[in-house]
């Protein structure tokens, strides 16, 4: 992997103005979860936490390729959520959970409709907290 001063993205580059946001957003977005599963419980907790799940994927995805329109990474981490949602129907997740802490995190265990929904709105938040700063940018590219 290059490095940005290799590559010419220095501090004030268009790369660089997008990974540092989207750093901070998903150490913030984990700090975000842990605390919503220490002070909520049922409903709350797990719904959050799946909007919260797809948010951390947008953040991830700008940060790994932050040039990525920003619906694209949107439709990226939502595509990404329901796809391991689909795959709990094959039990495979469920087997991987009960042996790691990490798998029981990232797969989940159990397929649950209601979850496509939340996390379609973790991705429409993502969407609406990048796009209009994107668009605002005279030197960035447009999302439409």
């Amino acid at each position: 992997m290059a490095s940005p001063l290799r590559t010419g993205a220095g501090a004030g580059s268009k790369t660089n103005r997008t990974r540092l946001p989207a750093a901070v957003a998903a150490v913030a977005i984990v700090g975000a979860g842990l605390g919503l599963r220490a002070v909520a419980a049922g409903d709350v907790a797990k719904y959050g936490g799946d909007a919260l799940y797809t948010l951390l994927i947008f953040a991830l995805v700008l940060l790994a390729a932050p040039r990525t329109a920003t619906w694209k990474a949107g439709a990226l981490a939502l595509a990404v959520s329901w796809g391991v949602e689909f795959s709990q129907l094959s039990g495979l997740p469920a087997e991987l959970s009960q042996r790691s802490t990490a798998a029981r995190l990232i797969l989940g265990s159990t397929f649950n409709a209601p979850d496509l929904f939340w996390y379609a709105v973790g991705a429409l938040t993502g969407w609406l907290a990048v796009a209009p700063r994107r668009a605002g940018r005279p030197t960035a590219r447009r999302d439409h």
